[in-house]
This record gives structure tokens, C-alpha cells and sequence, in this order.
């Protein structure tokens, strides 16, 4: 009886850990900022597209300001604006 419960036990748990969700890696990609050009550059407010795209390339963030042709852009006043209307922070790297 113990030997059967404990092999059940086991398929149950083999079987659990089959649908444990799995962290999707992020693709850094610069461009799926594009909804977020317009209240960058002009300080209006960001859509809701926007918003997402800031917390899906959130952990991208780095690789951006540490890239001198997009440097500028993350750190304007603009972008912090439109990062803490999204709630999203930008981290100091």
C-alpha cells in the first residue's frame, strides 16, 4: 500500500511539474518602443500599448542607456514622465 501511494505520488507530481509556467525570455528590441515615440518626443500622454511595451522591454533597459544613440532618449524628461505614468521604473545602470 505505502509503495503504491508513493509511486502515485510520483506520476501526480511528474504530471504537475509538466504545466509549471515558464519564464519567457525577453527580446530586447528598441522597436516595440515605437508606440511610445510621440509622448516621448512631445510629452503627451502614453497609450495604453505603450505602458505594455515599457513593462515587456523593462528588463532591456540597461542595454538601452547604455547604447549612446538611445541614451538620450530613456533619460529626457519625457521618457521619465512617460515611465512613471506607466509605472515603470528606469533603472540608474
Amino acid at each position: 500500500m505505502m509503495k503504491t501511494n508513493f509511486i502515485l505520488l510520483c506520476l501526480v507530481s511528474a504530471l504537475l511539474l509538466r504545466y509549471v509556467p515558464t519564464a519567457m525570455p525577453v527580446t530586447c528590441n528598441v522597436a516595440q518602443l515605437s508606440s511610445c515615440a510621440g509622448p516621448i518626443l512631445s510629452g503627451g500622454v502614453p497609450s495604453a500599448t505603450c505602458c505594455d511595451s515599457l513593462k515587456t522591454q523593462q528588463p532591456c533597459f540597461c542595454q538601452y542607456l547604455n547604447n549612446p544613440a538611445l541614451s538620450g532618449y530613456i533619460n529626457s524628461p519625457n521618457a521619465r514622465k512617460v515611465a512613471n505614468y506607466c509605472k515603470v521604473s528606469i533603472p540608474s545602470c
